[in-house]
């Protein structure tokens, strides 16, 4: 068999697979999406990935919904999205809850780091310190007060164990030297109620579920876990400006797509979340939640996810937080 014979035949191939790949893109998506949300609706995931649904829908020229799957730290939506068709059909908005925390708390049946595909960070929103708006405590000295006069009598709340305000309720424990009960719900929504009430003593929640609680007057804002102020909570001081160091947490919002799909459509989904984010209403929509857009995609976010998932598996073991 002549060499020649050979070069041609590895030409055509390539100009095959070429076309094959120039197909997918053009076809891709064939079909309905999906965004699956590990959380209730209501809360900052369900909020943003509703942004995206309403976003994504009208250029993809395919309906797109939005599936709630609460539990587990919100590992329910990541599990089955792993499990999904690699065809590009089900996608997910994750947190660093699912993506970075949980996995370190929780025994998972996938792999978030490898079972997943990055499409790209949509956001960051800082957790802010809350309480009932007829809680007696006007600021975190106040709340540390009460809180060292009766130790292990305050509960706060989170939409799950290993999610972001778990974590950033011990941190806040391990940073004052403070006690104070975990109290773990489905979502934030649903935390909501037991706040407002008075339930539960106070949630270390995001800005993006949180602030349209505070913008009607049911919760009182005493600290942003962030070190700088929220501009859309400016009269709100960071925990460090009162004097509470290393408990800092955000919540950051990332779009996945089950490992395995064709790069095409990876690059049809990356190239659409680019658009959206730069969309202007998209943006005053996030930064009306406490937040920023994001500006990572592809490798620079995963490797930006690997290193959020190191960084909270030492918070863990230095908080020792267990599943409960």
């Amino acid at each position: 068999m002549s060499l020649s014979f050979l070069a041609r035949a590895a030409s055509l191939a390539a100009l095959a697979l070429a076309a094959t790949a120039a197909g997918a893109q053009a076809t891709y998506p064939d079909k309905p999406l999906r965004i699956m949300v590990g959380a209730s609706p209501g809360g900052g995931t369900d909020i943003l990935a509703r942004v995206l649904a309403d976003k994504f829908a009208p250029v993809l020229k395919q309906p797109v919904t939005v599936e709630n799957r609460p539990g587990a730290s919100n590992t329910i939506a990541g599990e089955l999205t792993a499990r999904a068709p690699a065809d590009g059909a089900t996608l997910l908005l994750a947190t660093n809850t699912a993506q970075a925390v949980a996995p370190h708390i929780l025994k998972l049946k996938y792999d978030p780091l490898k079972d997943l595909t990055p499409i790209g960070l949509v956001a960051v929103m800082p957790n802010v310190l809350v309480v009932p708006a007829n809680s007696p405590y006007k600021s975190v000295k106040d709340l540390v007060a009460a809180m060292a006069a009766k130790p292990g009598g305050f509960k706060y709340a989170s939409s799950g164990i290993g999610s972001t305000q778990h974590v950033g309720g011990e941190a806040f424990n391990l940073a004052t030297g403070m006690k104070s009960i975990h109290v773990p719900y489905k979502g934030s929504s649903q935390a909501h109620i037991d706040i407002i009430s008075g339930e539960v003593d106070m949630m270390f929640d995001s800005t993006s579920s949180a602030m349209g609680q505070i913008k009607a007057g049911k919760f009182r804002a005493l600290a942003v876990s962030a070190p700088q102020r929220s501009p859309e909570l400016p009269d709100v001081p960071t925990l460090a400006e009162q004097g509470i160091k290393g408990a800092d947490v955000s919540t950051w919002y990332g779009l996945y797509v089950t490992a395995g799909t064709p790069r095409p459509a990876v690059d049809k989904l990356n190239a659409e979340l680019v658009r959206t984010l730069k969309l202007a209403d998209v943006q005053a929509r996030i930064k009306a939640l406490g937040g920023e857009p994001g500006t990572l995609t592809g490798d620079p976010f995963a490797a930006m996810n690997k290193q959020e998932f190191d960084h909270y598996g030492q918070l863990v073991r230095d908080a020792n937080i267990k599943a409960e």
